[in-house]
């Protein structure tokens, strides 16, 4: 793996540092005193527009596609791409300016790579022109569906029609305004082998039948304007056209769609950990307790080493996951892509608690970005797989591996 950063990615890096600092940090906090405010529940922050369309004009747009896309994408790699999501992550609400933020980055994926010509020029293309979001329904209150075989809603055919029925939760941007597509995983045949009886179909939100059952809160969070939902399908009907692929291939087409995810959320959380770790050393330089500066604290020397050696670390392995997905293919990296999915959340919680803890009471406070990074990264420890799968799969994976070495 080349460590240095291609001519390419280093342009790219320097203009969206430039717009972070003129048009990000010093809009930080209006963003989100505006979307904690319950009378603008459910709204955009009315600021988001022009900087998507600024970003869009400095060419700073769906950086994420990992190949050309006509005239939507500059076409890098996960490795060019590694450091700009990490930058992105600085500031978690700032990927929408860019249009590089979940749940629309993996279903964009998902109908560029699986979806027929007419799903793409119906959804992906205002997708990527940043026009409309998207969801992504997959998880379910009633089974654990950290082992996706357990999804129980059911996607079956009935003429050119499919009608679904079943529950979904933790369906992230569902109340979103402009929410016009669910990415639906359910389940459409009950015999043969487990991975080969689910599908994903594209259902609008609006759809006869799709109920928003509740909205479940995060850490006390609404998440305004996505949001979390709650989601009952009864008998709704969609067109067998938005079929994705075909049937039985769910998890085919899962898998294509959460190996970038995954790794596109460590990128971010690297970039959170780095800035509590900036804001810190800011904080310790500055704050004088017991007659002496906190950076003068052997303890708190020792806080910031620590953090650096393993914000580090984990950057390295995000890279060399990064670099193995484009050489080999995200099959053959998802021993990498597990691994940095188990480290970097946990890398980021442990920093920034390092960080809270350097602040006193302003660090839970919102005074700080830190409580909200903290927060981000111990839902991230779910989202996209618990750590606990993640370690018990890339542990069998290991020891297979190891046992069909020769020993020595």
């Amino acid at each position: 793996m080349n460590f240095e950063h291609s001519e390419k990615t280093k342009q790219l890096i320097a203009r969206l540092e430039a717009f972070m600092d003129a048009h990000i940090y010093p809009n930080e906090q209006a963003y989100y005193d505006w979307v904690s405010d319950p009378a603008n529940m459910w709204k955009e922050w009315p600021g988001l527009e022009e900087l998507k369309e600024k970003a869009k004009a400095e060419g700073l747009w769906n950086l994420f596609l990992p190949h050309e896309y006509g005239e939507f994408s500059p076409g890098l790699t996960n490795l060019e791409y590694a450091p700009l999501a990490e930058i992105m992550g600085r500031v978690p609400w700032s990927s929408q300016v860019f249009n590089c933020s979940a749940p629309d980055t993996g279903n964009m994926e998902v109908l560029a790579r699986y979806g027929t010509p007419e799903q793409q020029e119906r959804w992906l293309k205002p997708l990527l022109e940043g026009k409309i979001r998207s969801a992504y329904v997959m998880t379910e209150p009633q089974v654990a569906s950290s082992d996706a075989t357990n999804l129980e809603l059911s996607i079956i055919r009935d003429g050119d029609e499919y009608v679904l029925n079943g529950r979904k939760w933790w369906i992230s941007g569902a109340f979103h305004p402009r929410c016009e597509l669910f990415i639906v995983m359910g389940k459409s045949r009950f015999d043969g082998p487990r991975h080969t009886q689910h599908s994903q179909i594209i259902v609008p939100p609006g759809t006869p039948g799709v109920t928003i059952v509740r909205h479940t809160t995060v850490f006390g969070s609404w998440n305004s304007p996505g949001g979390e939902a709650e989601l009952r399908f009864e008998n709704v009907r969609v067109p067998a056209a938005n079929l994705i692929l075909g049937e039985g291939r769910g998890f085919e087409i899962a898998q294509g769609r959460l190996g970038p995810g995954r790794i596109h959320h460590c990128m971010r959380s690297i970039g959170q950990a780095q800035r509590a770790l900036e804001i810190m050393a800011r904080r310790v330089e500055n704050r004088v307790a017991f007659g002496r500066k906190l950076a003068d604290q052997s303890s708190i020397r020792q806080d910031v080493a620590r953090s650096f050696c393993e914000i580090e670390m984990a950057r390295l392995l995000t890279l060399k996951a990064a670099d193995a997905m484009d050489r080999y293919g995200n099959k053959v990296a998802k021993d990498l892509i597990a691994a940095i999915k188990i480290v970097a959340p946990q890398m980021a919680q442990t920093v920034i608690d390092r960080a809270i803890q350097a602040h006193g009471g302003m660090g839970v406070s919102g005074d700080t970005p830190l409580a909200r990074f903290f927060t981000l990264n111990r839902y991230l420890r779910i989202a996209d797989g618990p750590d606990a799968v993640h370690m018990s799969q890339l542990g069998k994976l290991k020891i297979q591996e190891y046992n069909n070495m020769p020993a020595r």
